[in-house]
């Protein structure tokens, strides 16, 4: 397969840069208030158990329920305008924020979770359905790799500048930065031409579909898209399965840094909540740096069904060794393992289910996905806030990753029994990523 570098793609693709670039700072915000955010939570709602679980559930919720006409309405109007309007809205909503200092002011917390959550449910269907125009097909693998690996090292970072940054100079400033962050983040879109955002047949018969197709036609649409054809259904119910397990991984990581690690050699449970983020994070770019290469060299062999669902199966048994980890810094060593494996499964999953889906539906799919996903992620984080009450932090890992596991077996299972199989042209094209 003939792909650019990553630094090639960079320095070539400048459409692909600018959106890169914006991502990068905006990303690296988002997890500066996602920690400082569940950091102010803690010590307001005197460590509540319920009041976490609350702001991730407000964090994931909206998204899981817009998301669907998110996708349907980036398939519809200018992705570049959608992605500009999300990143002002957030800018001002973040700021929002700085308002909340007493127990009463939770809410305030909330709401502006939610409305960060729902604009960003837009951002991400209207950037998704762009990267494959952007990227071309020959380089769709590699763009995907660097977009999710950037966002992931971020994660990384973002994590753990926001737990030192809210350690030693308060929420405030990380609220700030991330209003700032957007609004970078917009002035980057905005460099990019419509016109390499969306494909040209779609820019001429997108006046035409506003008037003539209502917004749920379109949502059905995507849905007798994803029925009618098995190996995107599959990918999407092996994501669903998956978070049964996985979606409770924020919640572990709050638990198990916030409470079980806490104070271990003098470090704070901010610091090791952040510490976890940045393990995870961490090894998830690493997974995204080698999908590039693994990835083509396992379609190059045809096994990129058998991948997928083996690396699902490993990254699980890994996750739920996790919960036996004696002390905080070899929880971060397995944590970061399982999210290599993790992270090179998503990148070769995500490219997969990409190609499979044409570009006039490729937003209301994607969505789709992450919103079915993030609709189990939901209800995982709510049971196993709820689960806290009779096990341990330690025993809801184990439980976690081993659920995570069955996403693995199920795929594998499908494919010998031969339920479901790839078409030709796209097991013989590129690897796929999502999670």
């Amino acid at each position: 397969m003939n792909s650019l570098t990553y630094m090639q793609l960079l320095r070539r693709n400048r459409p692909f840069r600018q959106l890169w670039l914006g991502q990068v700072v905006s990303e690296l915000g988002n997890w500066f208030t996602f920690i400082a955010g569940l950091g102010l939570v803690r010590p307001v709602s005197g460590k509540s158990a319920a009041a976490t679980t609350i702001m991730l559930l407000v964090r994931l919720a909206p998204f899981t329920l817009v998301a669907p006409f998110a996708g349907a309405f980036v398939d519809r109007w200018s992705r570049r305008t959608v992605m500009i309007a999300s990143d002002l809205t957030r800018a001002l909503v973040a700021l929002a924020l700085l308002l909340v200092t007493r127990p009463e002011d939770l809410w305030i917390a909330y709401l502006c979770t939610v409305l960060l959550s729902l604009f960003g449910a837009f951002f991400e269907a209207a950037k998704n359905a762009a990267v494959p125009n952007i990227t071309g097909d020959a380089d769709l693998l590699a763009g995907n790799a660097l977009m999710w690996s950037s966002r992931f090292l971020l994660m990384s970072f973002g994590a753990a500048l926001g737990g030192w940054t809210a350690a030693h100079f308060g929420y405030r400033v990380a609220f700030i930065f991330n209003a700032i962050s957007f609004l970078i983040s917009a002035y980057s879109v905005w460099l990019i031409p419509d016109q390499a955002i969306r494909s040209e047949e779609l820019i001429g018969v997108r006046s035409e579909k506003k008037s003539s197709q209502s917004y749920w036609n379109d949502i059905r649409a995507g849905w007798a898209y994803i029925i009618s054809h098995a190996p995107i259904a599959t990918i999407l119910g092996i994501n669903i399965l998956w978070a049964t397990g996985g979606g409770a991984i924020n919640l572990i990581s709050d638990r198990l840094g916030g409470l079980v690690f806490a104070g271990e050699r003098g470090v704070s449970g901010d610091s090791a909540v952040a510490a976890l983020y940045f393990a995870a994070g961490l090894g998830l770019f690493v997974g995204m740096m080698f999908a590039r290469r693994v990835g083509a060299h396992v379609e190059l062999l045809g096994r990129t069904a058998g991948f997928i669902g083996w690396t699902l199966v490993a990254q699980g048994i890994l996750f739920a060794g996790i919960g036996l980890m004696p002390s905080l810094v070899w929880a971060c060593a397995i944590l970061f393992f399982s999210r290599i494996i993790l992270g090179v499964e998503f990148a070769v999953q995500e490219t997969l289910l990409m190609r499979l889906v044409p570009d006039n539906l490729r937003g209301r799919v994607s969505t789709t996905d992450r919103a079915c996903e993030l609709l189990v992620w939901s209800f995982s984080t709510a049971i196993a806030g709820w689960s806290l009450r009779a096990i341990t932090p330690r025993t809801l890992t184990i439980i976690s990753g081993l659920l995570s596991a069955t996403a693995g077996v199920v795929w594998l299972a499908l494919f010998a029994l031969k339920r479901v199989r790839l078409p030709q042209t796209s097991s013989k094209k590129a690897p796929p990523a999502s999670r």
